[in-house]
């Protein structure tokens, strides 16, 4: 693999989620979503020389080049290949009971929308695949061919806030008795086709909503959310943090409303921390970002 993590990847916010972790010596902290290693290589800096980051990375390109990216601080990072959602049954079996600090930045990692063949992104044609994990069974290829009408209206209204989701859902139904969807060029095509002009957006693609949903319906995304922040406030020890940034509206809604809810939580500030508009301008992903913190309370 010739890329290097470094140059590919610039971490969200990484100041912000320094100053909402507050990166200790001798801490012990996890990176749900490791990625390229960004903010892992940024809190390990902060928590030198011996604060420990276990990361989480269930993309197995991904791994390897964190793994490279982060080989100086090979003795204080360990990084295991699972979801997220699977974090407190993993950290259990390698004896983890309590952690000081907790990140998940559920952005889609650069690496997956800058490799064409997987299939995120309509820039260039490539197989409809969406996987973040190649291990799963189901692709956004057999969740078009599979589903019906309502089904799929369902997932790109529910998960892609799409309003014109019964008319793309109807059309590409019509569309797949003779023809299988199978690219992205097709689909961003089928959706353009679908969509009268009047209702097409002015500052996105017609079909950002649609692959949204497609993408989050493909790796379960939402599901992986919830049960993430139902069991991971047990693992936090008093006084350690809890962030999570997200990049659509759905996801943040999620997070605010179980970290209000959840009675072993405080609730850091009401309002999300959003990126600096010089950050913007150098990464433009960075302009949907939310970072929102809870805090663990004793007992």
């Amino acid at each position: 693999m010739a890329h290097n993590a470094a140059n590919l990847h610039f971490p969200v916010m990484a100041d912000e989620v320094l100053n909402c972790l507050q990166p200790e010596n001798g801490g012990l902290y996890v990176d749900g979503t490791l990625g390229l290693g960004g903010h892992s290589q940024a809190i390990l800096e902060a928590s030198a020389p011996s604060g420990r980051v276990i990361g989480f990375e269930w993309d197995h390109d991904a791994a390897l080049l964190a793994a490279d990216r982060l080989k100086n601080f090979a003795d204080r990072i360990t990084i295991i290949q699972a979801s997220y959602a699977d974090m407190v049954d993993e950290l259990v079996k390698i004896g983890i009971e309590g952690i000081d600090g907790l990140l998940v930045d559920l952005g889609v990692s650069s690496l997956q929308l800058d490799q064409p063949e997987r299939g995120f992104s309509f820039r260039e044609d490539a197989p409809l695949d969406m996987r973040m994990n190649r291990d799963l069974q189901i692709d956004a290829t057999v969740i078009l061919a599979r589903s019906s009408e309502e089904e799929l209206a369902d997932i790109f209204y529910h998960y892609g806030e799409e309003r014109q989701a019964r008319r793309i859902a109807a059309y590409i139904c019509k569309v797949r008795k003779t023809s299988p969807v199978k690219t992205t060029k097709q689909l961003a095509h089928l959706v353009a086709s679908a969509v009268p002009r009047r209702f097409h957006p002015e500052k996105i693609h017609v079909a950002t909503r649609v692959f949204q949903a497609l993408r989050i319906a493909v790796n379960r995304e939402l599901d992986n959310l919830v049960r993430l922040l139902a069991e991971a406030p047990k693992l936090l020890r008093p006084e350690a943090v809890f962030c999570v940034i997200t990049f659509h509206s759905l996801e943040d809604r999620i997070v605010k409303q179980a970290f209000r809810k959840d009675e072993r939580l405080k609730v850091v500030r009401k309002k999300p921390v959003r990126a600096q508009d010089e950050e913007i301008a150098v990464n433009p992903r960075a302009r949907s970002a939310k970072l929102r913190s809870a805090v663990r309370l004793e007992g």
